[in-house]
């Protein structure tokens, strides 16, 4: 499973908010990896700075002294909608004149593909490939003439997930879904505001007075301060893989550090599913803390068996048969001294296609493992996500192809458990009815497609204007940054 993007920005005239920015989204890098990008704004104009890649590759320190202002956005992206190139890097900047507004998003737009075929019968052109420019043109297309209220119209009719930022030249905007599936903060720093997807994000660069910006809310932040506004949210579907897997362990959602959470998934695994073993391991780094969870509540003593290679990322270099046959090898490694004739109880998140963790389970069995039993702390995924989160198709996924019994044959594993969905909601410790479950139940907040396209946007604009989709990035952003463009 992959993350969704993430996003933050900032107000502060007596800030360097492009250097804040990059730091920001430096905390936020997990949420991201395939490209990043910076919008800044001065009162006058705009300017903007995209690349392909992680955060610390993508800028210098020439190209953020570049970007000066007072007001900033930034996003780290994992495409969900839209392919991987960097025309689809954010933010984007849309409009013209009084009427330029830069944007970056992290979800998905269910009903992108219908309003942008509206947008373009109505003259809109689209430059990219991806649902956030259906989102900035909805905006500009509403007939109300303040921006509040044009977010609104266009909150009205989008469906599925969003948090945003937005600026023009002299505002910052951020944005929730009435649903609140993806989490948005907003903090003081200095007499300034800051956003981002998560507390932690806030906390790298020293805001305080946290708090959440509610699902269905608006906030606007100038020169007079902060103004809250809103549209009706009927309930709350908080994505409760923010809990499991995205969210940093160190960031807090709904009030509650998330470390302490994980580790209640551990130790309701080991109440659920006990289990004669000499050791316990969580799958570095995501299943760490479920891992210790699980040996405090069973009393098992805590092994790092595997040791993860945290500077393994992207690479467009193809690897050699040899190379590819050692599969998640490159990403762990085990201690056989360790590891030699123990029985292993090994929590990881989640199994999602069963792609990964028969690899797992063949690596500490190599290394001299007697017993691996896989302790997992989602329930089974039997069908996709369609709000932010790159999953799978149904066919896919495992658990919607094969019973619990087949999957455990298939990773290879002694023994496999599942934590219940009633236990994942009491580790966690709020209201069922507070998150969407579709993933684990296909009860979708909202009607859904079951099979969507991520390229369709792109499909739809070829159709529109044939030829026309290259990999340039839009907005003239190309490996030199957008100059600004100049307000009316």
């Amino acid at each position: 499973m992959h993350e969704s993007c993430g996003v933050f920005g900032i107000y502060s005239p007596d800030e360097d908010v492009a250097r804040l920015t990059f730091f920001g989204l430096f905390a936020l890098q997990h949420r991201g990896q395939e490209s990043a990008g910076i919008a800044t704004a001065n009162g006058k104009k705009i300017g903007i700075y995209t690349g392909m890649g992680r955060v610390s590759s993508v800028f210098s320190e020439d190209s953020l002294s570049r970007l000066t202002g007072h007001i900033a956005i930034g996003h780290n992206r994992y495409s969900t909608s839209g392919s991987s190139r960097a025309a689809n890097a954010q933010p984007i900047i849309v409009g013209n004149g009084d009427g330029t507004i830069a944007i970056a998003h992290n979800g998905n737009i269910v009903n992108a593909g219908y309003l942008q075929k509206e947008l373009l019968d109505s003259g809109y052109a689209f430059h990219s490939g991806t649902d956030t420019e259906v989102i900035a043109n909805l905006i500009l297309s509403s007939p109300e003439k303040d921006l509040v209220s044009k977010i609104q119209y266009a909150m009205r009719r989008l469906q599925g997930a969003y948090s945003l930022v937005l600026i023009t030249s002299r505002e910052l905007y951020a944005v929730r879904d009435p649903f609140g599936v993806r989490p948005l903060c907003m903090g003081k720093l200095d007499g300034g505001q800051v956003i981002a997807s998560e507390t932690c994000a806030l906390d790298h660069i020293g805001a305080d007075s946290i708090e959440e910006i509610r699902p269905g809310e608006i906030v606007r932040i100038d020169e007079n301060g902060v103004e809250k506004h809103s549209v009706k949210s009927e309930r709350s579907a908080l994505c409760i893989f923010e809990y499991i897997y995205f969210a940093r362990p160190d960031s807090l959602i709904n009030g509650r550090l998330l470390y302490p959470v994980r580790q209640a998934m551990g130790a309701g695994l080991a109440r659920e599913h006990r289990v004669a073993a000499d050791l316990v391991m969580g799958v570095p780094d995501s299943a760490t803390a479920a891992g210790m969870g699980y040996a405090l509540e069973s009393g098992i003593p805590m092994a790092e068996g595997l040791i993860k290679n945290r500077y393994v990322g992207r690479t467009f270099i193809e690897p050699d048969q040899r190379i590819r046959d050692l599969g998640v090898k490159l990403k762990f490694n085990p201690l056989p001294q360790l590891l030699d004739g123990k029985r292993l109880v090994v929590v990881d998140d989640s199994i999602v296609r069963g792609t990964t963790t028969p690899s797992v389970v063949k690596i500490l069995k190599k290394a001299g493992a007697k017993k691996v039993h896989m302790r997992i702390c989602a329930p089974p995924i039997k069908y996709p996500c369609f709000f932010g989160v790159d999953m799978a198709t149904r066919r896919e996924l495992i658990a919607s192809q094969k019973t619990i019994p087949e999957i455990c044959s298939f990773i290879g594993a002694d023994s496999l458990g599942y934590l219940s969905i009633e236990g994942l909601i009491k580790s966690v410790g709020a209201p069922r009815d507070t998150f969407c479950l579709a993933c684990f139940t296909g009860d979708y907040p909202i009607p859904v497609q079951l099979e969507m396209d991520k390229l369709a946007l792109e499909h739809n604009n070829d159709e529109e204007h044939p030829g026309e989709q290259d990999d340039k990035p839009s907005n003239g952003i190309d490996d030199e940054p957008c100059e600004g463009i100049e307000d009316a």
